[in-house]
């Protein structure tokens, strides 16, 4: 897995954040050499009446209609749904790369998993230090940009070149959350289940 940097039209607000006293917040202990998180593994389908929010986060990707008379694939692809459109409204905190982007600025921070980059976004400040205690790196000091999670999907995503996505605090395992580049996420263009003669036709 390895880093990049991205570019996103628009400047967003770009504070600094000393993460150690949220790292020791969060109870654990720091790790004795630097990790390298992936985006977190497919959560167990969920009991046939789980807590609404429970199921939001555990909820898989269901871009495709579900089958006929499938009732548990629909409220699969309902939650997820639901999950998404709050993302979209959610403004998230985006770390910045070491590599810079066209312009030369600090590209958005990103990682590279099975081909697929995803953009790494976290939903607070202690989401954030979770991750860079993971790296073994909370102790400095981290540069981020807060950016709307509707402009990481459908700006980011395609202004990356590449297949890409977004994980959301991908240092939490099951709590965390993976918007991959298909379609219904991110823009037809961008989404790698896209017929082949739309590719040519684009």
């Amino acid at each position: 897995m390895s880093e990049y940097g991205g570019a996103v039209d628009e400047p967003p607000q770009t504070p600094r954040s000393r993460l150690a006293d949220y790292a020791e917040m969060s109870g654990a202990p720091a790790a004795e050499a630097p990790v390298t998180p992936s985006p977190p593994p497919s959560p167990p389908q969920p009991d046939p009446q789980p807590d609404p929010k429970q199921t939001a986060r555990s909820a898989e990707p269901v871009v495709a209609d579900p089958v006929a008379g499938d009732p548990e694939a629909e409220a699969r692809r309902r939650a997820f749904a639901a999950l998404l459109g709050e993302f979209r409204r959610t403004a998230v905190l985006v770390p910045l790369g070491d590599e810079g982007g066209p312009d030369g600025e600090p590209g958005l921070l990103t990682a590279d998993f099975n081909g697929i980059r995803f953009i790494l976004a976290f939903s607070d400040e202690q989401a954030l230090a979770r991750y860079a205690q993971a790296r073994g790196e909370f102790a400095r000091e981290w540069t981020y940009q807060t950016i709307l999670g509707a402009k990481l999907l459908d700006v980011a995503v395609p202004a990356a070149g590449v297949p890409c996505g977004v994980a959301l605090d991908c240092a939490d395992g099951p709590d965390g959350m993976v918007f991959p580049p298909v379609r219904g996420i991110v823009p037809d263009e961008a989404a790698v289940d896209r017929d082949e003669g739309e590719r040519g036709s684009s």
